[in-house]
């Protein structure tokens, strides 16, 4: 099974379903660099902080959030590994795709070659 299919009894939501939501994958940008509490998070959403938090919660249940108690403030930053796992995954997918294209792209340029009868 690969690590992309193994979902451990803690983690609900696997790192598609995580960022499929295009709010979850911004708050995935907004972390790449820094952590953030939860409050600075919603700043930057049109919706509650509850909403925040729960996206939050998906992200941190794929792996993709790790969250640190810092006094009574909960602070997120971006794990990641899970990321690097579905880059690998898509690599065969890319690979795929360019060799569909190449072979196209060298059938249109044959078909399309002056004959030697012209």
């Amino acid at each position: 099974m690969s690590e992309l299919n193994a979902v451990s009894a803690t983690q609900k939501h696997d790192v598609f379903q995580a960022i499929a939501d295009p709010t979850r994958r911004g708050v995935l940008r907004l972390l790449g660099d820094r952590e953030l509490p939860v409050n600075v998070i919603s700043s930057h959403f049109p919706m509650s902080r509850t909403a925040v938090s729960k996206h939050l919660r998906i992200l941190s249940e794929a792996g993709l959030v790790k969250e640190r108690k810092v006094g009574r403030e909960t602070r997120y930053r971006l794990d990641p590994d899970p990321l690097r796992e579905l880059k690998s995954w898509l690599a065969y997918y890319e690979r795929f795709w360019e060799n569909k294209l190449d072979a196209l792209k060298r059938f249109v340029e044959e078909d399309g070659a002056p004959s030697s009868a012209d």
